[in-house]
């Protein structure tokens, strides 16, 4: 039976990993396009496309969720970034505020 490494081992490892320009063996050299030109923490650069919003969610049926995901592939361009479920949502919202007298946000 393999000897467990003792917590200062565990500790030591954690600092390693968290100091910023130091790679490990199964790090990315490469930046992912999501990351890049992002808030930077811990070394790392995180996208900002989140600040100043709020979750908005709801619970639907698996059906639903694959017509989502469905219509999001069939939209999806070879090539291009692929359209993602928030901006058909930010969409469809838009349209219900419209249809209500109210002015759309243009989320997307």
């Amino acid at each position: 039976m393999s000897k467990k490494p003792g917590l200062a081992a565990l500790k030591a490892q954690i600092e390693v990993e968290r100091r910023p320009g130091i790679l490990t063996i199964d790090a990315d050299p490469e930046p992912h396009p999501a990351n890049v030109g992002g808030r930077s923490i811990r070394g790392r650069s995180y996208p900002t496309y989140r600040e100043g919003k709020v979750p908005v969610g709801g619970y639907f049926s698996p059906e639903l969720s694959r017509a989502l995901h469905q219509l999001a592939l069939d939209e999806s361009v070879p090539g291009k970034p692929r359209v993602k479920i928030q901006a058909l949502l930010g969409e469809a919202i838009d349209l219900l505020l419209r249809d209500r007298g109210k002015s759309g946000f243009g989320e997307r």
